[in-house]
């Protein structure tokens, strides 16, 4: 099959483009992979492509400025804070993500961290490979049944969380924005929930909305018995005010998948801190997941090109920009 676009791919988490140049080879689609993903790369590169694929890099709006021919920005994950979405609009662009793909592997993330933030899993292990052996020295635990779990966000994976938390005798309350009901969970508001929990997993997508959810008010109406868990976006926390609170002990630990930056400077607080845990943006992978990730975010920049060329105007399922299309 003749070539027909060129397609751009800035950044990947995994060890080989297989599944994307498999899907693209199908409508005759190349795939051009960025070596550098800042900026001025970018818009170099961007200035022939028919689409981009993004993971992580940033998408400004130089990058969308720069791409003429851009006829779909494809996210190959699920928040979009590192695409200008705005300027994708602008230019009649549709952004799509894969927004439920992974809700599994995060819950059961968000929950493998509380077990180790409650059963000092995290801290034995720093001190057993120090060649520390000596229970007497842990901080106080607390059984798991019949403690308080506080979820922001029930989403698909703040869902699939409480619904895993309850069946294990944990007191599920949540926050969300829409008025549905998740059963088994009470649903409260962010001040009494911060009052409440044992455990707090935050499961919300990162905007200027949302930016420090946590910060110094919130982490001093926790109790200090009680831990944080992020496997949402490092933005969500305000880390210079959670180091305090770790410091003053105004709360007992955190568990944190995603920071911000990323990567951080794990030899500063909160990160080195010995009650907080720290994974490298993992919630979301496992075998299956991944591949359904490369799968379903190529097919959504096929689906666009094709539509394209039928002169039909068809959109993939994921367009998050699509009311902004007209």
């Amino acid at each position: 099959m003749v070539t027909s676009w060129r397609v751009l791919i800035t950044d990947y988490a995994w060890a080989d483009l297989d599944i994307e140049r498999a899907v693209l080879e199908e409508i005759g689609a190349e795939l051009v992979v960025a070596s550098e993903s800042d900026p001025a790369t970018l818009c170099e590169l961007a200035s022939d492509v028919d689409a981009i694929m993004t993971c992580w890099a940033g998408i400004p709006r130089q990058v969308i400025e720069a791409a003429p021919r851009c006829r779909v920005v494809s996210r190959m994950g699920i928040g979009l804070d590192n695409i200008d979405v705005a300027s994708c609009s602008e230019r009649g662009i549709p952004v799509t993500n894969v927004p439920d793909y992974c809700a599994t592997e995060v819950a059961e993330h968000a929950l493998a961290l509380l077990f180790a933030l409650a059963r000092n899993v995290g801290w034995f292990h720093q001190q057993t490979k120090a060649g520390i052996y000596q229970l007497s020295a842990a901080p106080v635990m607390q059984t798991i049944e019949g403690q308080t779990l506080g979820i922001i966000g029930l989403g698909s994976s703040g869902c699939r969380l409480a619904n895993k938390a309850a069946a294990l005798g944990l007191r599920v309350l949540g926050v969300r924005r829409s008025e549905t009901e998740v059963p088994g969970v009470r649903r409260t508001n962010l001040e009494m929930l911060l009052n409440e929990s044992d455990f707090i997993s935050l499961h919300v997508p990162l905007y200027e909305a949302t930016r420090h959810l946590i910060g110094k008010s919130q982490l001093e109406r926790m109790k200090n018995t009680a831990f944080l868990i992020n496997t949402s976006r490092g933005g969500l926390v305000d880390h210079d005010a959670l180091a305090k609170a770790l410091e003053t002990q105004e709360i007992a630990g955190a568990a944190l998948d995603v920071q911000d930056p990323e990567p951080p400077d794990l030899n500063q607080p909160p990160f080195n801190h010995a009650r907080v845990i720290v994974t490298p943006h993992a919630a979301f992978a496992s075998s299956r997941s991944v591949a359904e990730l490369r799968r379903r975010a190529t097919e959504h920049v096929a689906q666009c090109l094709q539509g394209e060329l039928r002169l039909q105007g068809e959109l993939p399922a994921h367009v998050v920009n699509r009311a902004a299309l007209g």
